[in-house]
């Protein structure tokens, strides 16, 4: 479960204003009942400006009423209160030195799986240089006999997403070959 936004804010709010149990305020903030004990007791956070979880839209009225009548009840998170997780990738990347070494395993399963996608392709999707594919492709890479093709999003190097998106323009882009059509499909753009 998510804690929400400034949890000693909201604890000290909660506390203030409302009659729920410390350790209902302990597990909505993810902290310890005893430090919301001693938030109560004025011995931490004695200067800290409450934050009202409702007013942030972090939790609503009803549902700390609902707590606050039933001293076993857990309050729970909005599901509003929670950004979207976006992945948005423009451009280059900073790929973990600890996932460096994996590039070249990507690029040989792409290169085996998926021989439609361009270098180009290949180098934006993983974060590579046309000079590291062409290597990976020629077998003159430093470390060639290592590489072992590997997933590149098992690697955590794409989204299964921008995978998919790339293969479909690079499909997209190909001339249809006949030996994947049908026969009357294949007739067609022979004539």
């Amino acid at each position: 479960m998510a804690a929400p936004l400034m949890p000693k804010a909201t604890a000290v709010w909660l506390v203030e204003n409302t009659s729920l149990t410390f350790e209902q305020i302990a597990d909505f903030c993810q902290l310890h009942p005893l430090e919301i004990q001693a938030i109560a007791d004025g011995e931490v956070a004695n200067q800290m400006l409450g934050l009202d979880p409702v007013a942030n839209g972090q939790t609503t009225a009803e549902e700390i009423e609902r707590c606050q009548a039933d001293p076993d009840a857990r309050l729970k998170l909005s599901p509003q209160a929670l950004p979207p997780q976006l992945v948005k990738h423009k451009g280059p990347r900073y790929t973990p030195v600890a996932k460096r070494q994996d590039k070249p395993d990507a690029i040989a399963f792409l290169l085996k799986s998926h021989p439609e996608l361009s270098d180009t392709q290949i180098s934006k999707l993983i974060g590579t240089t046309k000079p590291t594919i062409a290597a990976v492709r020629d077998r003159t890479h430093w470390n060639s006999p290592n590489i072992k093709p590997r997933h590149p999003v098992g690697l955590g190097l794409c989204t299964l997403d921008e995978l998919d998106q790339a293969i479909n323009r690079s499909r997209g882009r190909r001339p249809a070959d006949p030996n994947e059509l049908g026969d009357e499909e294949a007739e067609r753009l022979e004539s």
